[in-house]
């Protein structure tokens, strides 16, 4: 009664090969600035969350400083809290 695995597939179908995201800061050497809000607007969904690193593709390190970074943009009204 339960569903079984067949060569690789999952559950919902599909056999899609998923290509590796590489952290955009470690490949560019980009800085992480508070000031710069149209990039860090990227890393910011539509209802003003921090997006995760799994959508992103950045790595641990650059995630922790770009959400310090969001966080900074948004005390000095650069970057919303939310968004209605």
């Amino acid at each position: 009664m339960g569903y079984q695995r067949s060569g690789g597939r999952s559950r919902r179908g599909g056999n899609r090969m998923r290509r590796k995201r590489y952290c955009a800061f470690c490949v560019d050497k980009k800085e992480i600035d508070y000031k710069d809000y149209e990039m860090l607007r990227r890393y910011v969904t539509e209802f003003g969350r921090i997006k995760a690193r799994r959508q992103t593709g950045t790595c641990a390190k650059h995630q922790r400083s770009l959400a310090i970074a969001i966080k900074r943009a948004r005390h000095l009204a650069l970057l919303p809290f939310v968004v209605e």
